[in-house]
């Protein structure tokens, strides 16, 4: 199984007019470690919330990029 990040913008449709990581991992602590280490570059960048993904399965949704 791979897992991978969907961004997306405050409304929660995906991002894809812009170029962001593409990155896939071998695990959930894999992804959400990255995530805890790249996003602020995915705020700079218009990403303001995430979707992790397992595979096509949403493992979660809607998870804010900005400290509340």
């Amino acid at each position: 199984m791979t897992w991978r990040w969907r961004y997306e913008n405050a409304n929660g449709n995906e991002v894809t007019d812009r170029p962001l990581p593409r990155e896939v991992f071998p695990s959930q602590a894999d992804a959400e470690s990255w995530l805890g280490e790249n996003y602020r570059e995915l705020l700079e960048a218009g990403v303001e919330q995430v979707a992790l993904l397992e595979e096509d399965r949403v493992e979660y949704a809607g998870m804010s990029l900005r400290a509340e």
